[in-house]
């Protein structure tokens, strides 16, 4: 995996990994997909896609799939009836797209599709393999023809060249030869098939559609296969749990089976979804994410408060955090930053002078409450603090007498391989530069970040155990729960040749 610089418009901030949906015996199944794609946008805007099964199940001889995928949001591609017309049946499997792997182009738009000798197969995937180049050179030379650059096409050679007869035990075998953080929901002739990595890394849920009119709940309803609960309340269904580390389901006519093919392991949930990745209105590992952020800005706080007279959410990722850190600290909680809600993805930003307007595009100073104010600013994250230089100078150029900022995050010193889109290391601001001088670089009269413990304690744990850690931690701490091969690999390629050198 490569770390591409983020462009001028894309914030200052980590980028949302993918978004999976997948509807197994419902009317409408692609229209459904695509109202959870909608719920899921937040996850990735670059591109979009739906797959849908006609047939399928009992009817398998009438089987057929049937395919639109597009560059942009999901209103900009399924909001013509024509085209959704064209995606027929009572299956479907749908993907948001964020580049963490490959180039943004149409053929690195999931969900992936492959006919093979048991039928169709369609596959979306969230997440990241760590050992997706590996696995890639040793396909090549056995002859497999790759169609796009995106790592989840590995899923599909695997299972190509498996000696399993069942689809499922084809996907167990590929599995066993991934390493990395999935959440993956695969379409075929027979079943919707959700799989989620050993460490359960990247989220995923099974929901329960409502009973058709007339029929019985056990006997009408469809399931749902989805990244986060917020996907589930915009199409009716009903959760029914998280499905669980190292957990393969199965939906099919009879219901649901569980497979569970690895050894049981410690769960290491990203700690980012809580932190600023899911939905707020989301309910991620049986906690209301809303509740959560609101309690490390309660815990932040506690560890860091300052004399202030107001506290201002950096919108809208800071918004609970900030709210639990006012009602904490006893201070009053203001909008003093709006956001535009309306700036497209695709602005241009010809000059330097304009680039460094371009924060005002989506953020402007409410000079009513920051004029002649010590103000606290709440964020989620600093990533390399380039944006909240500009944003700390817009906050002062309205009046401020004071600027602080508290941060909902520790600082973010490493970067992500698991599927979330960050920097290289080089550029992250905390890998190089100690808290002071970072509140120097971006010009506030203090900074602070909640601690790993903290954070750990917001959460309802203890604290953090080193031994043990409950959850994936590595862009704070360096602890990387799953090996770096395709990392490993090409350090040692680079240091054979500066051996090899004259």
């Amino acid at each position: 995996m490569t770390h591409r610089p983020l462009p001028p418009h894309d914030e200052d901030k980590p980028h949302e990994e993918c978004g999976v949906f997948g509807v197994w015996d419902a009317a409408d199944a692609a229209a459904l997909t695509a109202l959870g794609l909608h719920a899921l946008q937040h996850r990735g805007q670059e591109a979009t896609g739906i797959v849908s099964l006609e047939g399928g199940g009992q009817e398998v001889r009438n089987a057929r799939f049937h395919a639109h995928k597009g560059l942009g949001l999901v209103g900009d591609n399924f909001s013509d009836p024509k085209v959704m017309a064209g995606l027929p049946g009572r299956a479907a499997v749908g993907h948001n797209r964020y580049a963490t792997t490959g180039e943004t182009a149409l053929r690195n738009v999931q969900p992936l599709y492959a006919d093979f000798e048991f039928g169709g197969l369609a596959v979306a995937h969230n997440g990241n393999l760590t050992n997706a180049h590996a696995l890639k050179r040793m396909l090549v030379r056995r002859g497999c023809l790759f169609q796009s650059t995106t790592d989840s096409e590995v899923f599909i050679h695997l299972i190509a060249i498996s000696l399993y007869s069942t689809v499922v035990d084809r996907l167990i075998d590929a599995l066993k030869q991934v390493q990395g953080a999935y959440s993956l929901v695969a379409l075929h002739n027979h079943a919707l098939i959700g799989a989620r990595d050993p460490l359960g890394v990247r989220p995923l849920v099974l929901g329960r559609l409502p009973a058709r009119e007339g029929e019985a709940q056990a006997a009408g309803s469809g399931w749902v296969l989805t990244s986060e609960t917020c996907a589930l309340d915009i199409v009716g269904a009903e959760f029914v749990r998280d499905v669980e580390p190292g957990e393969i389901v199965v939906v099919d006519d009879q219901g649901v089976r569980s497979i569970k093919p690895f050894g049981r392991s410690p769960s290491r949930f990203c700690i980012f979804e809580y932190i600023y990745f899911a939905r707020p209105d989301s309910l991620v590992e049986g906690m209301p994410v809303y509740e959560a952020r609101k309690r490390i800005g309660a815990e932040l706080a506690r560890e860091s408060a300052v004399p202030a007279d107001v506290v201002v959410p950096v919108p809208d990722s800071g918004v609970p955090a900030a709210m639990g850190y006012a009602q904490e600290a006893g201070l009053p909680y203001e909008l003093g930053i709006i956001r535009n809600h309306y700036v497209g993805r695709t602005f241009i930003e010809p000059t330097d002078q304009i680039r460094h307007l371009g924060v005002k595009l989506k953020h402007s100073a409410n000079r009513a409450v920051l004029a002649g104010r010590r103000v606290v600013l709440v964020d989620d994250s600093i990533v390399r603090g380039t944006t909240s230089r500009k944003i700390v100078e817009m906050v002062r150029q309205a009046g401020a007498t004071e600027v602080h900022m508290r941060i909902s995050s520790p600082p973010t010193t490493h970067s992500c391989f698991y599927g979330i889109d960050t920097p290289e290391r080089s550029k992250l601001l905390a890998a190089s530069h100690g808290v002071e001088e970072m509140a120097r670089i971006i010009g506030v009269d203090s900074l602070a970040f909640i601690s790993h413990d903290g954070l750990y304690r917001a959460l309802g744990r203890p604290g953090r155990d080193a031994a043990r850690p409950a959850f994936c931690d590595a862009c704070f701490t360096g602890d990387y729960p799953i090996p770096l091969t395709d990392q490993q690999d090409n350090s040692e390629r680079q240091l054979s040749l500066l051996h090899a050198a004259p």
